[in-house]
């Protein structure tokens, strides 16, 4: 079990948490969320051991091994396959140990070196690593290339495969998944949801933390505040608690306003002196409720095409590739201004080749592409940023688009992106990846176009902005196509998607569900020596984990009377936990609210303070005794 109890960090003078409390149980999957800066990368770092709170205490058990993904990744000289082997550490210590027990032929150490080898799947690790770089989209072949013939964004992925081959009982991973595409991600939620041991990940892809986590820890204001559920549920929980402080907020500052106005009206008088004290008093005693802010600081629109035309983009019997090789062949479509179109495929399938030829980029091999004389088309490209003039600022850079356009304007438009200050007249050569992104986006959306193509267009937006980006295309008037890993906003703004797949762009007829089970088949029938999978949402039990936990291995011990009451008190636990969530599906019920229920709302808070108090006494019973138990 994690636990926090009064827990306060400050870091170059900020405070980053305060007084925060709260349990986390073995095996839970926990999503870790918050702005920028709020602290997300220091609680990791105090889970690790890098440092210390300055108040309280964060503590996890000293057996557990932990396993956490690093942001970089050196140009080793050394295949793909065996740095992932090397995320295993013991497994790499026990062959070091077998090969020098052998060259000095101590055969009784060779003997339990094997037995322990064994034990701990040496065996079967190669094949291991193999199946976690196939679920990431390593070929056979690429798996034996060095690390430093991949680029930033495949090097990534085989950190990320290295951290998976660790054999951990608590799995730390921070944007798992901003370098994979759809197909990788959904194997990695497959795999995710078959780990048996306990997982804290911050991500900004909603879709992907719905899917995999069943708690949330928020981090905001200084506070560490935990929801059961998942993402969806914490923000509608939130929300409405946010609506709640706010009301509290709006009566408290009626309270302040009337005790200020007697103050100030009486505090001269010496016959109402002593009253007018009291209340100072009791002015300086209240605890200020802070207002609910809720409102985020990227709102944008796309401007209105200055003109439509009707087809906008079309593709005739099109074969697009490089040079003499073609990846697609035989494409026929038309975009036209109601066009909403998502690409869907399997990686290198061709989605970005079709992309490039839509825009201009790749002539086609054969077939003809027509462009109306009316089309300006926005292009939005996986690494766009590097396209940014890096020693200009971004009231600059747009100035160049729009050099007759008023300064307060330009400065208006560009806030609506999160520049504002002294950030958008700071040059971007010091810009976050978000912050570049979201200038480039800006930059695309100032020039009206009426046909907007964007390849991954998320990568390296925070929540907040993805959450703005979608609500913006939604009122967009054009033509849409997008390449894109986030599953929200391919729900949220595609009509129609189109399958690009071996060779071959059609429409596909079905939702991103249907998208996800054809990935699972295709997979599957590119190997047939391999099983096919099973869908791990419907069996998770059955689901066979690669990983094996470390603290699993090691037998605990303690009387049968201490694991039996252990049991009870899990069992106990889990009863808890179980109605604490059906209170919150409830307490969720809009109409709950009314005021002919109120009498049900009380009756719902009661059984949920009392259920939440019952849930503190049975987590410090059971970890009183798991303590006593494992001594």
């Amino acid at each position: 079990m994690i636990t926090a109890s009064n827990l306060a960090v400050l870091r170059n003078g900020r405070e980053l948490y305060r007084d925060a409390s709260f349990l986390l149980h073995p095996g839970w999957k926990v999503g870790l969320t918050g702005a920028n800066g709020s602290g997300k990368s220091t609680f990791f770092g105090l889970l690790q051991g890098e440092f210390t709170p300055d108040a309280g205490r964060l503590e996890r058990p000293a057996v557990w091994t932990v396993a956490h993904m690093e942001q970089e990744v050196s140009a080793l000289e050394m295949s793909a396959i065996d740095y992932v082997l090397d995320g295993d550490s013991e497994l790499r210590q026990v062959e070091r140990d077998l090969a020098l027990a052998e060259s000095e032929e101590r055969y009784e150490d060779l003997a339990n070196l094997y037995q322990r080898y064994d034990e701990i799947g040496g065996y079967t690790s190669q094949s291991r690593a193999a199946k976690l770089l196939a679920g990431l989209g390593f070929s056979d072949a690429e798996q034996q290339k060095n690390v430093a013939d991949f680029s930033g964004g495949w090097r990534m992925r085989i950190n990320l495969a290295q951290t998976l081959m660790c054999r951990s009982d608590l799995l730390l991973l921070d944007e798992p998944t901003n370098h994979l595409d759809l197909d990788a991600i959904l194997w990695l939620e497959d795999w995710l949801l078959a780990y048996p041991g306990t997982l804290i990940m911050v991500s900004h892809d909603r879709d992907f933390l719905d899917n995999v986590v069943e708690h949330i820890l928020h981090v905001e204001n200084g506070s560490i505040t935990h929801y059961r559920g998942n993402y969806s549920t914490f923000e509608r929980t939130r929300a409405e608690r946010l609506a709640q402080q706010q009301q509290q907020f709006e009566k408290q500052q009626t309270e302040v306003a009337h005790l200020t106005k007697y103050i100030d009206r009486f505090r001269a008088q010496a016959t109402k002196a002593r009253q007018a004290q009291s209340r100072i008093k009791a002015l300086e005693r209240m605890t200020l409720i802070a207002p609910a802010h809720v409102d985020s600081q990227f709102s944008f629109r796309f401007r209105e095409p200055e003109r439509l035309a009707s087809p906008l983009i079309r593709m005739d019997d099109i074969n697009a590739g490089y040079g003499e090789r073609t990846v697609i062949a035989g494409v026929n479509f038309s975009l036209t201004p109601d066009t909403r179109m998502g690409l869907l495929g399997p990686n290198g399938a061709g989605k970005s080749t079709l992309i490039k030829t839509l825009v201009g980029e790749l002539l086609p091999l054969k077939g003809e592409r027509t462009v109306s004389d009316h089309t300006r088309v926005g292009y939005f490209a996986q690494h766009q940023v590097d396209h940014l003039d890096l020693k200009a600022s971004p009231l600059l850079q747009l100035s160049r688009l729009a050099p007759r356009v008023e300064e307060m304007t330009l400065r208006k438009f560009l806030g609506s992106f999160g520049f504002g200050g002294e950030r958008i007249d700071t040059t971007c050569e010091n810009f976050s990846g978000g912050e570049k992104a979201r200038l480039a986006l800006a930059l695309i959306v100032w020039q009206r176009p009426n046909v907007l193509l964007l390849d991954e267009p998320t990568n390296h937006l925070d929540l907040e902005m993805r959450h703005a980006l979608t609500l913006a295309i939604q009122e967009y008037q054009g033509a849409l196509v997008i390449v894109s890993h986030e599953r929200h906003l391919l729900k949220a703004c595609c009509d129609e998607f189109l399958l690009v797949a071996d060779g071959q762009a059609r429409n596909f007829d079905g939702d991103l569900d249907d998208y996800a089970q054809w990935l699972r088949e295709w997979r599957a029938a590119q190997d047939p020596k391999k099983e096919s999978r099973k869908d791990p949402k419907k069996d998770v039990k059955k689901a066979a984990p690669e990983p094996m936990p470390a603290a699993q291995q090691k037998k605990t011990a303690g009387s049968r009377d201490q694991q039996k009451a252990l049991a009870k008190l899990e069992n106990q636990l889990s009863a808890v936990q179980d109605r604490l969530v059906e209170l919150d599906e409830l307490l969720g019920d809009a109409s709950l609210y009314e005021s002919a229920r109120k009498d049900d709302l009380a009756r719902l808070l009661a059984e949920k303070a009392g259920q939440d108090a019952e849930l503190v006494i049975l987590e410090e019973k059971w970890l009183v005794l798991s303590e006593t138990t494992n001594q």
